[in-house]
């Protein structure tokens, strides 16, 4: 039993790493896939239709793009994430003297290419290559909340095909499968008997889901679409190792299942004249996939044993979207956008790993396109995210508090080339 402790333990915490961290969007999705989009605050997305990201946000729309399209974007988000201690015990955090751990929050870069092709006036086909979900985090040693999360870096790559058909001349459909890789890279204290001791857990797996779309265009510059994105279930297997020469005994392969959330969002596109559009959205997000996520060893001291049962208790979630495109000349186009994103995790199971809250948007952007055949975009957002609440009771074979609040903000800039052809 005490050789298996740091096993245990080990596994236990890194159980909530999968889970994600409020970089970006609510949780730990990626709305960052189109610097067209980020200008706007991605309101409106279902129904924007204005370039190759078409493809990824509504793939009913694809017939309304001309020729062949494509477009490459990509987003740098900087991330800051600072959490303060209460103080120590009895009412503070257990090991509030190890210190409140810096600020975990880096620079992350986010690419995504877009590829559209209309076969005929009612047919068009697309090809989506982004990262629709992911986290970057890396606090200090030591800190107050080591044994619950050192670094946490999740990767995911989704490769989607997609096709959009018209029905008539006011209805339009689309769907797509995809193909999507996780990957993640996760670290954390074990034991405060040996202070320098990591855990760290690298796995991976590939997945099935499956999106579909609907499009209403009235004929007077109205659009109005309707989006569903599929649940993406995992069984991520990976290696657990220790950098102590003491506990590589007990290194082992573990695995894990997580089920990513379904998506439904719905958008309105209104022409205002030859020069003004307005974009409003909203998105309903199924976050409760995930209560609680069960850990196995799959060879070692404990094979074939669950280790770790961890409480996660995710809340539904949604957001909404209000933004504006003006043309001041044939050449550019200015952008505004505004969104609210509600946070998935509730405060009593908010974990270093996943210190979430509601966030706001505030966005700009602009269009140059000197020619039909090609255009620049460029956004840019700032995200102010709520004071998190901390109060984090003693789990697993290492009893502490962690007790105290955590300070978010995000910047994101953004670039994008699209061409016709």
């Amino acid at each position: 039993m005490r050789r298996a402790t740091p096993l245990v333990l080990a596994l236990s915490i890194v159980a909530t790493s999968f889970t994600g961290m409020p970089a970006f969007a609510a949780g730990f999705q990626l709305q960052e896939q189109t610097a067209s989009g980020l200008g706007v605050a991605y309101a409106g997305m279902p129904a924007a239709a204005q370039d190759a990201g078409t493809a990824f946000w509504n793939p009913a729309a694809l017939p309304l793009l001309d020729g062949v399209q494509a477009a490459a974007a990509v987003h740098y988000i900087d991330t800051s994430f600072d959490f303060s201690s209460q103080g120590p015990p009895p009412g503070g955090s257990t090991y509030h003297a190890l210190g409140d751990g810096g600020d975990a929050g880096s620079g992350t870069t986010v690419p995504a290419l877009y590829l559209t092709w209309r076969i005929q006036e009612r047919l068009g086909i697309g090809l989506v290559i982004d990262a629709p979900f992911g986290l970057k985090t890396d606090w200090s040693v030591p800190w107050a909340g080591e044994f619950a999360g050192l670094r946490s870096e999740v990767k995911t790559l989704n490769v989607n095909p997609v096709v959009g058909y018209r029905i008539n001349p006011h209805w339009l459909i689309g769907g797509g499968v995809s193909y999507q890789r996780l990957k993640a890279t996760l670290s954390n204290g074990v034991t405060p008997l040996i202070p320098t001791a990591i855990g760290t857990l690298d796995g991976d797996d590939w997945a099935f889901g499956w999106n579909a779309g609907v499009l209403f265009e009235s004929g007077n510059g109205t659009h109005a679409g309707l989006t569903y994105r599929s649940t993406t279930d995992y069984k991520i297997s990976g290696d657990l190792t220790f950098n102590n020469p003491a506990l590589t005994a007990l290194q082992s392969n573990v695995s894990a299942r997580l089920k990513l959330p379904q998506i439904v969002s719905v958008g309105v596109s209104q022409k205002l004249g030859e020069r003004t559009r307005l974009l409003v959205d909203a998105s309903w997000t199924r976050w409760n996939t995930i209560q609680t996520l069960t850990i196995v060893a799959t060879d070692g001291p404990r094979a074939g044993q669950v280790v770790a049962n961890t409480p996660l208790n995710f809340e539904n979630s949604w957001r909404a979207g209000l933004g504006g495109e003006y043309a001041i000349t044939p050449q550019w186009l200015l952008r505004l956008g505004l969104a609210y994103d509600r946070s998935p995790v509730q405060d009593a199971f908010r974990t270093p790993r996943l210190p979430d809250e509601d966030r706001k948007w505030a966005a700009i952007g602009a269009r140059f396109q000197p020619s039909d055949s090609w255009s620049i975009d460029a956004g840019y957002a700032h995200l102010w995210v709520r004071s998190a609440s901390s109060d984090l009771s003693p789990v697993g074979a290492v009893p502490g508090f962690l007790r105290g609040s955590y300070d978010s903000s995000s910047d994101i800039v953004a670039a994008q080339a699209s061409v016709r052809f």
